[in-house]
């Protein structure tokens, strides 16, 4: 049997980060702030929270995509590891800052 790599897990937060409350996206699992686009390393596949790292995920560029919208490169502050993100900018609930996504776009953003 497959195991599925996606889970549905849409609850709201405080963000670690910048404190603000997170409000749930309606449609999909939020799992980064959408005022200062941090998250946390608590996903092995999308939604699971499995991942024990626990780490504060650092948005370090974001990269349009044309499918997509923006995707933001996140790296772990704790383990280092780097993961993808779609943003949600055009949310009807707390979108994510446009502002702060066009700037990270340009941005470079080193990899290490």
């Amino acid at each position: 049997m497959e195991q599925k790599r996606f889970t549905k897990n849409d609850s709201g937060f405080v963000c670690a980060h910048c404190e603000k409350t997170v409000e749930p996206l309606g449609y999909t699992s939020r799992n980064h702030c959408p005022f200062c686009l941090w998250s946390l390393h608590v996903d092995i596949n999308p939604g699971d929270r499995a991942n024990e790292c626990g780490g504060r995920m650092e948005p370090i560029r974001v990269e349009p995509d044309p499918k997509k919208g923006y995707v933001i490169i996140h790296r772990c502050t704790k383990c280092g590891e780097i993961h993808r993100n779609r943003a949600a900018h055009e949310a009807k609930v707390q979108p994510d800052s446009i502002k702060l996504l066009i700037r990270l776009t340009a941005e470079t953003g080193d990899l290490r």
